[in-house]
């Protein structure tokens, strides 16, 4: 079933990479992985669409944690028991919920369209979250897949099609653990000392997710309960990077192994919704949800509980200025369907974009990122530094507006994106400018960009 003898055989041939390689190939060490360099697709994108859909959308409460909650954690969650007890008959089980995961609506073309409309350049679909369900018809998860249950379709490979049909980079995310696993409990009991959980399921099945669909980023997770060296990762990223068939463009992240992120991987996500207190020296993520209480879909979710759009432009700015990827999360229903309020503020980022993208995409930090002047703003600026944009969130007063970081020249050239013609402007000393407004037009996302063109 699980093709022992063939997963032998590629770790065997991971150890040959490690100890022959040469310059040209990386070996199944962190120094050599780490030293691999970026593919720029990545870090020019600057913004993505997470999805978070899974059996776990079917209870659609609490969060896409809800099977730990009710049978995992010790004590369990008493809301998510009493969910249970009033909804469903006594002696449901969790598996249970996966027929109920019907995707009849399901329109990968619609979803696509959405997310090409809110200006984002990449998507990372959940592949298979800690419950252990894949959204693909995965030969190791037998019966635990949403071919053989659930929609009985290849959600992953649907979605793939729809997404590089418009010209969007297209990733998967994928738990290594697995809450209920027996191969995983059984090597969580004997202290990660076995690894039939890695050989058996996990790596033959991200290798085979690997060559069936091509993926350009791998999302991984659910990595914090053992180290690395349990999970192998070494030397799957050894061949990821050197024979795969997306050896030049995959991106990967830092959740590899206990003490792993924030320190190996391709680029950071360190934890959950990070951000850094200063401009971080090696290229991060910050992976945030629309909806603050889970990744998943609720049903119970309310209004107050969502990002608007000014915050969520904000955020966006904010991480870009710092040099970050912003990774954006909606959780579809259990039938297919995006809700109308994530599809409304996708929409609305696309309409912001569509206006002031030029200071976000295939831009790169300032020398400042951001400082109070007339009101606070966050300066980004294009890869040849002749243009630094200052991204605004307060409509000012007046109709003056000071910068005191940039630093004049005799071609400086000031505009409002989104507003014809160039602005009037005058140096101030020893550094920094006082610019003439319009009147300045409303902005449901409320943020606002001056470009500044041959500036210091």
């Amino acid at each position: 079933m699980f093709a022992q003898p063939v997963w032998l055989l590629y770790l065997f041939t991971a150890f040959i990479i490690a100890v022959s390689a040469n310059g040209n190939r990386y070996q199944a060490n962190w120094k050599s992985l780490d030293a691999r360099p970026l593919p720029t697709w990545y870090d020019e994108s600057k913004f993505g669409i997470f999805v978070h859909w899974g059996v776990f959308s079917v209870p659609a409460f609490g969060s896409e944690w809800f099977w730990w909650h009710w049978q995992g954690q010790n004590p369990p969650d008493p809301k998510c028991v009493a969910y249970m007890i009033e909804n469903y008959p006594p002696g449901f089980t969790y598996p249970e919920f996966a027929p109920e995961f019907h995707a009849q609506f399901f329109d990968p073309d619609k979803w696509a369209d959405i997310f090409e409309a809110s200006g984002a350049k990449y998507v990372v679909l959940t592949s298979k979250h800690h419950e252990g369900f894949t959204t693909w018809p995965s030969s190791y998860s037998w019966n635990w897949n949403s071919v053989d249950d659930g929609p009985h379709r290849d959600l992953v490979g649907d979605l793939a099609e729809a997404v590089r049909n418009r010209s969007l980079h297209y990733g998967l995310y994928n738990s290594l653990y697995e809450w209920f696993n027996p191969l995983y409990l059984a090597d969580k009991k004997n202290n990660f000392t076995t690894q039939d959980f890695v050989l058996k399921k996990l790596l033959p099945e991200l290798t085979d997710l690997v060559l069936r669909y091509k993926p350009e980023l791998i999302w991984s997770d659910g990595d914090w309960e053992a180290p690395d060296t349990y999970w192998n990762s070494t030397e799957f990223l050894a061949w990821l990077y050197n024979d795969s068939p997306v050896k030049d463009v995959v991106v990967t992240n830092d959740r590899w192994g206990a003490g792993c992120y924030c320190k190996h991987g391709g680029y950071y996500n360190c934890a959950d919704k990070y951000s850094p207190g200063e401009l971080p020296g090696h290229k991060w993520e910050k992976c945030q949800s629309v909806d603050t209480q889970s990744w998943g879909y609720r049903k119970n979710i309310q209004l107050s509980e969502l990002m608007d759009l000014p915050s969520i432009i904000q955020d966006l700015v904010q991480t870009v200025a710092m040099g970050g990827n912003y990774l954006l999360n909606v959780g579809p229903t259990s039938d297919g369907m995006i809700p109308t309020v994530f599809e409304e503020r996708l929409r609305d980022v696309g309409g912001w974009l569509a206006v002031n993208g030029e200071a976000i995409y295939a831009s790169k930090p300032w020398r400042v990122q951001t400082e109070n002047a007339t009101v606070p703003v966050w300066y980004t600026s294009n890869s040849k530094e002749s243009s630094v944009f200052a991204v605004f969130f307060t409509k000012p007063h007046g109709y003056t507006f000071k910068l005191y970081e940039p630093v004049t020249t005799d071609t400086t050239v000031v505009t409002l994106l989104g507003n014809s013609g160039p602005l009037r402007w005058s140096p101030l000393q020893p550094a920094g400018l006082v610019i003439l407004l319009p009147e300045i037009e409303f902005s449901s996302g409320q943020a606002w960009t001056l470009k500044l063109d041959w500036v210091k």
